[in-house]
């Protein structure tokens, strides 16, 4: 025998928490998901953060939608950014009030959750309005 040692690897990293959730649920897809609570109705959000993500995003989603859509009808001026302000608030007020029914006060209120997400999404908005406008009615 040779008396050379043997090299022994180094441990393995840990898995990633959704790998761990895969193999706790027997390699299935993720049953509790953000998307998979957000929804459902009436979820139970134990990280406000999670919560809080699924209102911002769920705005950019509703900017990209009603840009496209002002950029295709064509909608121009006030009236266009008026409407955009009050559906994106709206729909984000039932969703949250109505669909999720969660206590806003555990976010900081009403307007807080309002308001989360809102100016980026009104950025995304017009950018998106810009150029779907620009590309259909001028040639």
């Amino acid at each position: 025998m040779s008396g050379a040692r043997r090299k022994e690897e180094p441990p393995a990293p840990p898995p990633h928490p959704q790998q761990q959730h895969l193999v706790a649920n027997g390699g299935g897809a993720l049953r509790g998901s953000v998307w998979g609570k957000a929804l459902r109705s009436d979820s139970a959000w134990e990280d406000k953060d999670e919560f809080l993500d699924v209102i911002y995003w769920f705005r950019q989603i509703i900017a990209v939608i009603l840009g496209v859509i002002w950029g295709v009808v064509p909608l121009k001026g006030f009236v266009g950014i008026a409407i955009f302000c009050l559906i994106n608030a709206g729909v984000l007020y039932l969703y949250f009030s109505s669909f999720q029914q969660i206590d806003e006060e555990e976010y900081g209120g009403t307007w807080e959750l309002t308001k989360e997400g809102f100016m980026t999404s009104f950025a995304l908005f017009l950018v998106v309005w810009i150029i779907f406008y620009t590309a259909i009615h001028y040639n």
